[in-house]
């Protein structure tokens, strides 16, 4: 009896590193040219001033150069400790920044919960437009437009309060706490409909099988969403939540830049608003690195937490 031939699997060779390397870039490298021009601007504007980091352990001039300037070791750092100023910038940062990530976690989960349970298609695609729409409006428009939205004098939030429940103005921008108030409110309002964007996803990849099943079962909407919805999108929820805790150091400087004035400096300064006062403006080259040495310092080892506790709480890795 004849017997029909099985095929036999292909014989893949063991490449070298090298041929691997050689290999990969051949076949590929329309991709590699394709991100070229990234790599080659993040060199230059990344990777080519970091020699200047040596400006914080110096008393830099700019008509001494790197080479002459005289050298002061950690005397910038401890200057950044003993200061009050600097101390209290970095109390602000952090909460500024903390309260963002929260309500940054809490708006857009809320909003794209809301979103899920619309069933008119045409009208949640014109809500998820107009909620994404400020996100590509630059802090340099808006912060003119909060200006002479919040003014005391004749501004229209300003107006409404007083009409309307007859209360004295309110100092939006003037008040340290105020100021807080509306850094975070107006950061969420521009950022939250674009965030919400994860958490969508995270929705449509749930299995619709296990909604039917619950329908069968005599689960209503309210109960679907409790316990099927929710804990759907918990993983995404501590993968964003964790990945976040990076940029607790980044409290917004386009923001604050385009909206803070001297009578907020005490509650409203954040690290790198004070790196562009102390160190442009004021000529402090030294010390204006320094400190935002120590913000990348910080914000480096809290990167490598918050990519642990993702892959540790969420199985989540990025390499």
């Amino acid at each position: 009896m004849n017997t029909i031939p099985q095929p036999q699997p292909a014989q893949v060779p063991i490449l070298s590193k090298k041929a691997k390397l050689k290999w990969n870039l051949k076949r590929n490298w329309p991709l590699h040219l394709l991100v070229l021009p990234a790599v080659i601007l993040v060199f230059i504007f990344q990777y080519l001033p970091l020699p200047g980091l040596v400006m914080a352990f110096q008393k830099f001039k700019p008509y001494l150069g790197f080479t002459n300037s005289p050298w002061v070791g950690l005397e910038q750092f401890q200057k950044l400790i003993d200061f009050p100023e600097s101390r209290q910038v970095i109390v602000n940062t952090f909460i500024i920044a903390s309260i963002k990530i929260v309500f940054h976690l809490i708006v857009p989960f809320v909003f794209a919960l809301l979103l899920n349970e619309l069933r008119i298609i045409w009208y949640k695609r014109v809500v998820q437009t107009f909620v994404y729409l400020p996100h590509f409006l630059s802090w340099v428009i808006l912060g003119g437009i909060l200006i002479d939205l919040l003014s005391t004098d004749g501004g229209l939030i300003n107006q409404f309060l007083t009409s309307v429940f007859g209360i004295e103005p309110v100092f939006f921008l003037g008040s340290g706490n105020w100021f807080r108030f509306t850094v975070v409110v107006s950061d969420v309002w521009k950022d939250f409909g674009f965030s919400t964007i994860v958490f969508l996803a995270a929705l449509a990849g749930i299995d619709p099988s296990l909604y039917e099943a619950a329908f069968m079962d005599g689960a209503n909407r309210y109960q679907q969403v409790v316990y099927i919805t929710i804990p759907s999108l918990i993983p995404i929820t501590i993968v964003v939540g964790t990945l976040s805790l990076g940029n607790i150091l980044n409290a917004g400087f386009d923001q604050i830049f385009n909206l803070y004035n001297p009578l907020v400096y005490e509650k409203g300064d954040i690290i790198d608003t004070y790196v562009y006062r102390v160190g442009l403006i004021s000529g402090d080259f030294g010390f204006g690195t320094a400190v935002g040495m120590f913000k990348s310092i910080i914000s480096f080892i809290l990167i490598i937490a918050s990519y642990r506790m993702a892959y540790r709480f969420a199985n989540y890795r990025i390499f």
